[in-house]
């Protein structure tokens, strides 16, 4: 079904730009880069991959029932997304914020072009179809050069602020009240940036956020005119064969450039009892979620609440594992675990209920999660965060952030944790 080519790549930071450059003639572009960040769980260091030859589009309705029949009956390398608001195929819940995106809630292509590095290893997988083209396309690539991209933004982009902070707080004390009832322990609530007649080059504020966060799950994806530019840190779900591995993130502090300073900002997070307790939750309800496809007994926690540093921040992470028998399909393991706790709360469908009426605007993609399936039924999926989603159609802009609401939570902190999560966006945006 596809051929496959491979190359010794001698400078693997120029070849990757080349290949971010050369993509953006295609109408379909799903670019995944790990930026080096040692982890455990990797297979690539990147990936690109172009040029749909089938793909699915569809809104929450059975979506995926239908994901499920098109990945089982296209047996390929499949690339897309999940809305959050797939959730209404999955619960009886409903979205009716405020949309400004108007992005389809799933979407899912079969890539005629297929890049993978690992190291300095190239493999190229072309459908058959195509695969004559790739000497060209090759040599097309590495003469792609940084001077071809237009670096100028035609606008400048007034962002604007959905919830104020007055109001935030309001609807934060809210989510209190109903920790305080028994209603939920904990909520993940969140607030959107936004502008509106924006005009950006999409690959110009990728990079740019890509350079000053280096995230292990940087993604640019592109379906016509609808734009994810995402720097997240944050693994959703990985398939390894018959393991299952799950990442959340639940627990953030500052970074400092005086060491002394970032030590302490880093032990003060591990040692937090309000940043463990929320990570902790979060964990029992994804041990929950897992069991619903994992072998009797095979649920693990292999970390607990363990700080990794990025460029912007220090995040808690706890890594959950299970194991699945072969007859268990991908698509009903996303289902059963679909929206990610980290990004939900818990009990999880009290928790979206909740924020879904005290929220004011639709998450669409963001809080969804990005990646991909393998011909032999593994996936990799990440945490659609401290991203910015673009559609160039409509012109409109959007970033959303949001933190833990547990009971030890106290709304101010709140605000300014969402405002640190928001740095690097506003940063990009207003350069």
């Amino acid at each position: 079904m596809r051929t496959h080519f491979s190359k010794t790549i001698s400078n693997v930071a120029t070849f990757k730009n080349q290949l971010l450059l050369w993509s953006q003639q295609f109408r379909e572009v799903v670019f995944f880069d790990s930026n080096n960040y040692h982890q455990q769980y990797t297979s690539y260091d990147c990936i690109l991959a172009v040029d749909a030859f089938t793909s699915i589009k569809t809104d929450y309705h059975n979506a995926f029932d239908e994901l499920k029949q098109y990945q089982q009956t296209t047996k390929d390398w499949l690339f897309g997304y999940l809305s959050y608001d797939l959730k209404n195929d999955v619960e009886a819940l409903q979205s009716k914020n405020q949309d400004g995106l108007q992005f389809p809630d799933l979407y899912f292509f079969q890539p005629k072009k297929l890049f993978l590095i690992k190291g300095n290893q190239l493999e190229v997988q072309y459908l058959r179809l195509c695969d004559d083209e790739f000497v060209y396309d090759f040599e097309e690539i590495i003469q792609s050069s940084e001077i071809e991209e237009e670096v100028v933004m035609t606008s400048a982009v007034e962002v604007k602020q959905r919830i104020s902070k007055e109001n935030y707080i309001q609807k934060v004390t809210k989510i209190l009240d109903h920790i305080h009832r028994g209603d939920i322990y904990e909520a993940n609530f969140c607030m959107e940036f936004f502008a509106e007649n924006a005009a950006i080059e999409p690959l110009t504020v990728y990079n740019k956020l890509n350079e000053i966060s280096t995230p292990p799950f940087a993604t640019f994806f592109k379906n016509n005119t609808d734009y994810l530019l995402s720097a997240s840190p944050e693994r959703y779900m990985k398939k390894e064969g018959f393991k299952i591995i799950s990442q959340p993130i639940k627990g953030t502090t500052k970074r400092f450039e005086e060491v002394t300073l970032d030590e302490k900002s880093k032990v003060d997070l591990e040692n937090d009892p309000k940043e463990r307790s929320e990570n902790i939750m979060i964990v029992d309800l994804v041990r929950n979620d897992l069991s619903h496809t994992a072998s009797k007994g095979s649920v693990t926690v292999e970390e607990l609440c363990q700080i990794y540093s990025f460029k912007q921040v220090h995040q808690m992470i706890s890594t959950v594992v299970s194991k699945v028998e072969s007859s268990i399909a991908p698509i009903d393991i996303l289902k059963t675990t679909f929206p990610m706790g980290s990004m939900t709360g818990a009990p999880k469908i009290s928790a979206m209920n909740i924020i879904e009426a005290l929220e004011e605007t639709k998450r669409g993609l963001y809080s969804g999660s990005v990646g991909y399936f393998t011909p032999q039924n593994d996936f990799d999926f990440n945490v659609v965060i401290r991203s910015i989603l673009y559609n160039a159609k409509e012109n409109y802009l959007s970033f959303s952030v949001g933190s833990a609401i547990t009971s030890l939570s106290q709304p101010e902190k709140e605000y300014e944790e969402c405002l640190l999560k928001a740095k690097a966006m506003f940063s990009v945006l207003s350069e």
